[in-house]
């Protein structure tokens, strides 16, 4: 398992993430990173299970929701996303609905919506 964010570590990171947002210079890799790493790790403690796959590549993956287990191949659930995409998602800077019509979020399966698990609060 990977090692466990602080929740200052992530906060540091969305902060710089954030304020990048408002420059031509992009957020750094590793605070891109961090960030993702971080709210990936909230929404799993929010909704432990293993029958949603979230993916966010090529930061992080997780398993959440409770339901059935998957353990070989493609999850019948999955949520994939990109970085910016799933930051705005999860901190509510965006509406999962709107990313989702615009393309930006994939979700396949039935256990497949989160929305209502987000935004989430750090």
């Amino acid at each position: 398992m990977a090692r466990r964010i602080s929740t200052d570590d992530g906060r540091a990171a969305l902060d710089a993430v954030a304020a990048a947002a408002a420059t031509p210079v992009p957020a750094s890799r590793a605070d891109k990173a961090t960030a993702v790493r971080f709210l990936l790790q909230l929404l799993a403690e929010k909704a432990p299970g293993n029958s949603v796959e979230v993916r966010v590549p090529p930061f992080g993956a997780v398993q959440v929701v409770e339901g059935p287990r998957h353990t070989r191949g493609t999850p019948p659930n999955v949520v994939e996303t990109d970085p910016a995409t799933w930051i705005a998602v999860a901190t509510g800077a965006e509406h999962w609905t709107d990313a989702a019509t615009a393309g930006r979020i994939v979700a396949s399966g039935t256990r497949a919506d989160i929305s209502h698990l987000l935004p989430l609060r750090p």
